[in-house]
């Protein structure tokens, strides 16, 4: 963290409910507030890191503790027992607990947002929930890295209806919806992405999929060197950076 930015846990929820990783710029106003959801690990270092890559770029980002009903300000590595850890906590997320979650973070981020928008940033877990979110909250950007089961399922929080197969809601709800994806990525196949695509279109989301080819899941997190991709990993924050200048940092419509 620069002295141009501040980071702190916050509590979103009046009374009892989930905290969250808050970090924003440091003496100025946010250009926007941005909802940012993680991997299965929880609230670690890897995601308190993007949250203060955004304040640095100007933005108030929020990441919300979805595993708070379990045991709070959980952060785990990426060793076989954590990875376990993990993956016990990412099946116990149930749909509408992590809406409640999500609704409280996007009132509290509105409060930070100043004259801008609000955005909704998801990684693995946290793209399928960024995706979640977008068909029962509003938000102006939804960015979605490497979100799994989002039209087939295959994860308990992906019942009764994945979020792609509402697509219609998305549309009523969202802004725009931008996507990243490696093709040789072992959660989703390229098949179902493509998919994805074909959905959204024909509900009318306007959105934007980049794949990258010889690319597989993960590829955005520098703390996973068997996963980490430097040059797709640049190449989504740019234009991460970009959609946040077009749909977020904008003064709200009357």
């Amino acid at each position: 963290m620069s002295d141009r930015t501040t980071a702190e846990w916050v509590s979103p929820s009046a009374g009892e409910g989930p905290e969250g990783w808050l970090a924003r710029p440091a003496g100025s106003e946010p250009l926007g507030a941005v909802i940012v959801a993680g991997e299965m690990f929880g609230v670690n270092g890897h995601l308190r890191g993007i949250c203060e890559r955004l304040a640095e770029a100007g933005y108030a980002a929020l990441a919300p503790d979805f595993y708070w009903r379990t045991g709070r300000r959980r952060g785990l590595g990426y060793d076989e027992d954590a990875r376990t850890e993990g993956r016990r906590l990412m099946t116990g997320l149930r749909r509408e607990e992590v809406l409640a979650d999500l609704a409280a973070a996007r009132e509290y981020a509105a409060g930070l947002a100043g004259a801008g928008g609000i955005g909704m940033l998801g990684f693995s877990l946290g793209g399928h929930i960024a995706v979640l979110g977008a068909t029962a909250l509003r938000f102006d950007l939804v960015v979605s890295y490497y979100g799994g089961w989002l039209l087939d399922g295959g994860l308990p929080l992906a019942d009764p209806l994945p979020p792609i197969a509402r697509s219609a809601e998305i549309a009523e709800r969202t802004g725009y919806l931008l996507g990243f994806f490696g093709a040789d990525d072992f959660v989703m196949s390229l098949d179902e992405w493509h998919r994805v695509g074909e959905r959204l279109a024909a509900a009318g989301v306007p959105h934007e999929q980049v794949t990258y080819e010889q690319v597989g899941h993960g590829f955005f997190n520098d703390e996973r060197p068997d996963t980490y991709d430097a040059k797709a990993s640049e190449d989504a924050w740019r234009r991460t950076l970009d959609a946040l200048t077009t749909h977020v940092a904008r003064p709200r419509p009357s």
